[in-house]
């Protein structure tokens, strides 16, 4: 996810500091995956550097002051042409998990284990899931139900492997 752009469309409901755009940033996108302060920070430095953002006002705290920044015209126009860009679909043809279970089998290790443990870990990651998106609102459903579909192709993957192991074998040990 672009952070960049992430907080830009975050200040086109207007100027934040730094602090609010990370607890806003986090309360929409980073349940998982939280920002650090210190990100924000650099992200807004750069941003303000490229002409994206503005210093609307100081305003002094408990602590150090509080920069606020509001989004300038060039940084709508950021915001509008990664909305509009498509993301790249990916393919995932350079993956660990398949690396795991060839080097598996080429070193006589067992590779029917490696696809188990990662199936049980799979289904342990969808039970959390389907436990958030049952307690959550309709942005945690969406989220989860777009991970959820991921993981159900890789369980697929997982046991379309599992069955073609031995072949597999074969290819990759000659």
């Amino acid at each position: 996810m672009g952070i960049g752009q992430t907080l830009l469309g975050l200040l086109e409901t207007g100027p934040r500091h730094g602090y609010e755009l990370k607890r806003a940033y986090d309360e929409r996108f980073g349940h998982d995956r939280p920002l650090h302060y210190g990100q924000v920070y650099a992200t807004l430095a750069r941003l303000l550097r490229n002409g994206l953002v503005t210093e609307t006002g100081i305003e002094p705290g408990d602590g150090p002051e509080r920069k606020s920044y509001a989004i300038t015209d060039a940084g709508i126009t950021d915001v509008e042409q990664w909305l509009t860009t498509p993301e790249k679909p990916e393919a995932y043809l350079q993956n660990t998990l398949y690396t795991k279970v060839v080097l598996a089998l080429l070193s006589d290790r067992d590779a029917g284990m490696v696809l188990d443990t990662q199936r049980a870990e799979h289904l342990k990651v969808m039970r959390d899931l389907t436990r958030r998106k049952a307690e959550g609102d309709l942005a945690d459903t969406l989220i989860c139900d777009h991970a959820l579909f991921h993981l159900e192709a890789d369980l697929r993957w997982l046991e379309l492997t599992a069955a073609r192991l031995d072949e597999l074998a074969r290819q990759v040990r000659t």
